[in-house]
């Protein structure tokens, strides 16, 4: 078993450590309303890796800012992470592992979209997905933005992950009854984090819901910055 400290970045955005290693996911820190920037330092020291779940910018457009300041290698689906070009940049598909030394991240995946705009225009950067990341022989289930899909079960068998982050905002993923559905129809977690959630007027502001229809199950929700053990 490992020690997990979780730091929600706001939005979908996370800092992990776990294993020895500080892994970002999908950190949006610049222009995110739901993170000072006057912390951005903070929350970027000492990473390691920047795992991204799919090219939009709310997930995506602060990576090679970060990996740049950091040195922090980014860790993406093949064409995202070509497109980006960051020193040391590792590109793999859905189902590839990769051992970031004591912690091994598996790309899985997720029914949304992935895509950057590109003088205007989007430009799509390869399919959109999910992380399994596991150390310590426990495992921790970054959803991305996604839907309720089937192959969750399939997911939850192979991996039998101990916690989920979840996208419960709505409108661009699943909302907080949809994410409860897939929570308790496929996996049986020892505690969930959601995400996605009172960034923008579009999604659900607040956690709350989901917390009640995941009853009896822990849904843990920090407020931005605030770190937590898992």
């Amino acid at each position: 078993m490992s020690d997990w400290t979780l730091t929600w970045l706001g939005h979908s955005g996370f800092r992990i450590k776990v294993g020895g290693r500080v892994l970002l996911l999908d950190p949006w820190l610049r222009g995110n309303p739901s993170f000072p920037e006057d912390r951005f330092d903070e929350a970027v020291d000492g990473a390691t890796h920047i795992l991204l779940s799919h090219a939009h910018s709310d997930h995506a457009s602060s990576a090679v800012e970060i990996a740049g300041k950091t040195g922090a290698v980014v860790v993406a689906i093949y064409e995202l992470a070509n497109f980006l070009a960051t020193e040391g940049a590792i590109g793999l598909n859905k189902g590839g592992t990769v051992d970031l030394g004591g912690v091994a991240a598996t790309l899985v995946h997720a029914v949304h979209s992935s895509s950057m705009p590109v003088d205007g225009r989007p430009v799509y950067l390869g399919a959109e997905a999910g992380w399994m990341i596991e150390a310590g022989g426990e495992t921790l289930y970054f959803m991305g933005d996604t839907d309720v899909f089937a192959d969750m079960g399939l997911l939850a068998e192979l991996h039998a992950p101990k916690w989920g982050i979840v996208p419960i905002g709505g409108h661009f993923t699943m909302d907080a009854r949809r994410a409860a559905f897939a929570c308790g129809k496929f996996f049986d977690f020892e505690a969930v984090i959601p995400c996605h959630y009172g960034t923008f007027p579009l999604l659900e502001q607040t956690a709350e819901g989901f917390a009640q229809a995941m009853a009896p199950t822990r849904v843990i929700a920090p407020k931005v910055m605030e770190a937590v053990t898992l």
